[in-house]
């Protein structure tokens, strides 16, 4: 391979070599020729002073007197120039490429030349390098105690600590640890900073990769950096790899890609060549772990697989607290509360909420952060910025008033567990002309009635829309609500085989399915008509509310719905 690589490097400096010398060498010509204009020519030629001239099709024909001077004139692009300079005893040549198309030959060929050249001395000289490494005798100062992730997760990576620490003593009882470690989860869940953790507690170097930096466009090139990678980790003795993004490389193989199944190939090589004792550990991440090849996963390889999910309330207050350090949150601030209100945030989007808040803050040259910082800093996460130039008629303002307390009123009643945080009729940034965010409870089954009344929900402010205006005059506002019940229906025919009549688990015969997620949607939609017109005065009295003051909080949302009755 490498012998190939010499071979292309030596034909790249000659072609470049070639290229500058014919670049040099027409420009001088080019430099020594006099310019003419075509009657100064026929002059020459009259008084027997031109002893020939070269023909071609472009603007100048270039000629030479009897001293051997040379001279360009207008072509006159006369079809019996030929004949009457043969005539006058003229020499007369044809031109098939120009000057200025050799110059331009000659510099595209150095340019090109230039570019292969520094191309394959990077992958003859550096196959794996700085480039690719994070670092390559450095140990992490990240502990366990700093990584607030899934405790399950925490607790599988602490028995690897011992085994870097001292393989010798699992090597006694014939114990084989595993060679890699996969992690997989939703992004922004902490995988790269647990393996970073894994090494700093164990005190060994950390050598951190992407997948992508493997892949390049010379077929074994890849390869050459999988091997170089691994052989500067037993260089280091014991080590901890980690390879994030590993999808990149590690899909199931289909030859398509020659260069990423040599990559992978290698891989596989390299991690079945362990021995027990070198006391390294290869970890991986991804998001896609159902995309990756088969042969990566058996046993031997990626033998421990680690799921990092969302983390849970308890694990979200524990990131809220180490990404509150070093800022000046306002004491009347509750993390426990905050942690509440963020189900589904992952640890990276907790931190990016903090640090907007933390923005918002300093923009008002705040003393310090507060509830309200964070408040802002979460809507506008969620639902982006306002923007108070969003309506241009008073009837749509009307119109999406009626919308989202129509979301909140069935919220409300249906789904009492839960909080409605807030309601706002002020167009967003995102695009959304309102919206009416609720917070869920954390649960991890649902019942049949409940994702009903999830449906009916999202297609309460279509049904308002309806009960006010008429079915013709319905608005496109519901196009995103529309698309989440949808999605809900055929999850609740096709994943969990609820059907709407109760009669059997699943539909094999997709037609069927259609019309069961179908029944769904209509159910549900006829359910929110019915909650809206059963409780026709509250949900006047929040549209009212609405349009006063743009945008209602959870206690006024309750102040206004709570002496209604609860739906049965």
């Amino acid at each position: 391979m490498r012998a190939r690589y010499e071979k292309v490097f030596r034909l790249c400096v000659l072609a470049l070599m070639l290229g500058m010398i014919l670049f040099v060498v027409l420009q001088n010509q080019s430099q020594a020729v006099e310019e003419i204009d075509y009657q100064t020519f026929l002059q020459r030629v009259k008084a027997g002073q031109v002893s020939q001239v070269q023909l071609g099709e472009g603007a100048k024909l270039t000629a030479k007197d009897k001293a051997g001077n040379r001279f360009r004139f207008d072509n006159p692009r006369i079809e019996t120039l030929k004949h009457s300079l043969l005539l006058q005893g003229i020499t007369v040549t044809e031109q098939v490429i120009g000057p200025g198309s050799l110059a331009l030959l000659a510099f595209l060929l150095t340019v090109g030349g230039l570019a292969v050249w520094g191309k394959v001395r990077q992958g003859v000289r550096a196959p794996v390098g700085k480039s690719v490494m994070e670092s390559e005798k450095t140990v992490p100062t990240t502990r366990f105690e700093q990584v607030a992730a899934n405790e399950e997760a925490m607790e599988s990576l602490r028995d690897l600590v011992s085994f870097i620490r001292s393989p010798e003593k699992y090597s006694r009882y014939g114990a084989r640890i595993p060679r890699g470690v996969l992690l997989y989860g939703p992004p922004g869940t902490g995988k790269t900073l647990m393996a970073r953790a894994l090494a700093g507690e164990a005190g060994v170097p950390f050598f951190a990769v992407n997948g992508a930096d493997f892949v390049e466009m010379y077929v074994g090139v890849g390869a050459s950096r999988v091997r170089t990678l691994f052989a500067k980790a037993r260089k280091a003795g014991s080590a901890v790899i980690f390879i994030d993004e590993i999808d990149a490389i590690g899909k199931k193989r289909d030859n398509t890609s020659d260069e990423r199944e040599q990559t992978l190939n290698a891989l596989l090589s390299e991690m079945s060549g362990f021995r027990e004792q070198e006391g390294i550990i290869v970890m991986a991440a991804t998001n896609r772990i159902d995309t990756l090849d088969e042969a990566l996963l058996r046993a031997g390889r990626f033998d421990r697989q680690i799921e990092v999910p969302l983390p849970g309330y308890e694990e979200r207050v524990k990131i809220l607290q180490v990404h509150a350090q070093g800022k000046p949150i306002d004491e009347g601030v509750s993390l426990p509360a905050l942690a509440a209100q963020t189900a589904l945030f992952s640890g990276a989007r907790l931190e990016s909420m903090l640090n907007e808040a933390a923005i918002i803050a300093a923009k008002r040259n705040a003393q310090s952060i507060t509830r309200e910082d964070i408040d802002h800093a979460y809507d506008v996460m969620l639902c982006g910025m306002d923007r108070r130039s969003g309506f241009g008629l008073e009837r749509e303002r009307e119109l999406t008033a009626a919308h989202e307390a129509g979301h909140a009123l069935t919220t409300f009643f249906l789904l009492p567990d839960s909080h409605i945080r807030k309601v706002s009729i002020v167009p967003s940034s995102k695009g959304a002309a309102g919206y009416s965010m609720a917070i869920q409870p954390e649960k991890m089954f649902h019942s049949k009635q409940e994702l009903l009344h999830h449906i009916a929900v999202a297609l309460a402010g279509r049904a308002a829309e309806e009960i006010l205006y008429g079915s013709d005059m319905v608005s496109t506002g519901a196009a995103n609500d529309l698309e989440k019940a949808a999605a809900l229906s055929r999850r609740m025919v096709c994943e969990w085989g609820m059907l709407p009549d109760g009669d059997g688990l699943y539909l094999f015969n997709q037609a069927k399915r259609d019309e069961a997620a179908q029944q769904w949607l209509q159910l549900g939609y006829e359910l929110a008509k019915k909650v809206l017109l059963g409780y026709r005065a509250a949900w006047n009295r929040l549209t009212l509310l609405l349009l006063a003051r743009d945008a209602v909080s959870e206690e006024e949302v309750k102040a206004c719905l709570a002496q209604e009755a609860r739906y049965s």
